[in-house]
C-alpha cells in the first residue's frame, strides 16, 4: 500500500496549472504577433466536472480551448484532477498494465494531469501534442506524458528541432533515456490499421516509477517546460508560408489520422470516457475538420 501523498498531490497539480497558464499566455502571444484581418485568438476556459455514481463530487478540471484564430484553427489546453474508484473495466486493465494485486478490494484512485492538442490554420504548421500526468492508487502511483509532433507538410529541420528539444528534457534524467522514450513513442503513436505513424514522433512514457518521487517529478517538470521551446519557433517560422487548397486538403486527410488513432487507440481517451469525464473535455482533441476519401 502508498501512502496518501497529499503534498505530492498537491504539488503535481499546481504544476500542471501553471504550465497551462505559461502555455495560454505563449499562445496568446502567437496570435497577437501574426498580422490577419481576423481578430486575434483567444481561449475560453470552462469548467468541467465528474460525478460518482452516487452522485458525489468526482472530481473534474477546466478546458481552455481557442477556436478560429488567425493562427490556431482549434487548440485546447485542459488540466484536470479526478478522483474515486475505478470501475470493474479501468480495474482489469490497470491490473493487467501494473500488476498491481488488490485493485479489487481497493480501487481508489486519483489522477492529475495537463493535455494539449493543437490543429493549425496553415497546413504548413505542425499540429502537435502533449501531455503529462500523475496517477496514484493505494497500491501505486506513476507518471506519464511525452510530446509528439504531426506535420502534414514535413519538413527534417523541423522534426530535428523538435526531437532535440526533447532530448535536451530527457539528458539529464539519463543517458540513454531519450533513445528509450522515443523509441516507446514511436511504438505508442503506430496506427496498426493503417500501418504508419500519425506523424514525426517525440517520446513518451507511462508507469513510470523508479521509486524516486521527486525524481519522477522532475522528469515530468522537464518534459513540460521544453514544450515551448520545442513548438514555438516552428510555428513562428511556418504561419506566414502562402498555402492553397491542395495544401489544405493534404492537411485535412492527415487529420483523418489523427482523429482515428485517437478514437481507436489512444489510452487517454479510453480512461477518460471509461471513468466518466466530461466528454467534451476528453474528446477536446480531435480535428475541428478532417477528410476521407
Amino acid at each position: 500500500m502508498t501512502e496518501d501523498m497529499q503534498d505530492q498531490k498537491t504539488r503535481a497539480a499546481d504544476w500542471f496549472r501553471k504550465l497551462r497558464d505559461d502555455i495560454v499566455q505563449a499562445f496568446h502571444d502567437i496570435e497577437a504577433r501574426h498580422v490577419g484581418e481576423e481578430d486575434a485568438g483567444r481561449f475560453v476556459v470552462s469548467n468541467t466536472t465528474r460525478t460518482a455514481p452516487d452522485g458525489s463530487d468526482a472530481g473534474g478540471g477546466e478546458m481552455s480551448v481557442m477556436r478560429g484564430g488567425r493562427v490556431f484553427e482549434k487548440v485546447g489546453v485542459n488540466i484536470s484532477t479526478v478522483y474515486g474508484t475505478l470501475g470493474e473495466r479501468a480495474q482489469a486493465a490497470m491490473a493487467a498494465r501494473k500488476g498491481l494485486p488488490g485493485m479489487a478490494d481497493d480501487p481508489r484512485f486519483w489522477a492529475s494531469g495537463i493535455s494539449l492538442v493543437a490543429h493549425m490554420q496553415n497546413p504548413h504548421v505542425p499540429a502537435v501534442h502533449m501531455n503529462t500526468r500523475m496517477f496514484w492508487t493505494p497500491h501505486a502511483w506513476w507518471f506519464g506524458g511525452g510530446a509528439d509532433l504531426n506535420p502534414c507538410i514535413e519538413y527534417d529541420e523541423d522534426t530535428a528541432h523538435f526531437h532535440a528539444e526533447m532530448k535536451g528534457a530527457c539528458d539529464p534524467h539519463g543517458a540513454t533515456l531519450y533513445d528509450e522514450l522515443k523509441a516507446w513513442a514511436d511504438e505508442y503513436f503506430y496506427i496498426p490499421h493503417r500501418k504508419r505513424a500519425r506523424g514525426v514522433g517525440g517520446i513518451f512514457y507511462d508507469d513510470r516509477n523508479s521509486g524516486d518521487w521527486a525524481a519522477d517529478f522532475a522528469l515530468t517538470q522537464d518534459v513540460g517546460r521544453a514544450f515551448l521551446p520545442a513548438y514555438v519557433p516552428l510555428v513562428d517560422k511556418r504561419r506566414e508560408i502562402e498555402w492553397d487548397m491542395d495544401d489544405k486538403d493534404v492537411q485535412l486527410r492527415h487529420r483523418g489520422l489523427y482523429a482515428e488513432y485517437n478514437l481507436v487507440y489512444d489510452r487517454g481517451t479510453k480512461f477518460g470516457l471509461e471513468t466518466g469525464h466530461d466528454p467534451d473535455a476528453v474528446l477536446m482533441s480531435l480535428p475541428p475538420m478532417a477528410k476521407w476519401v
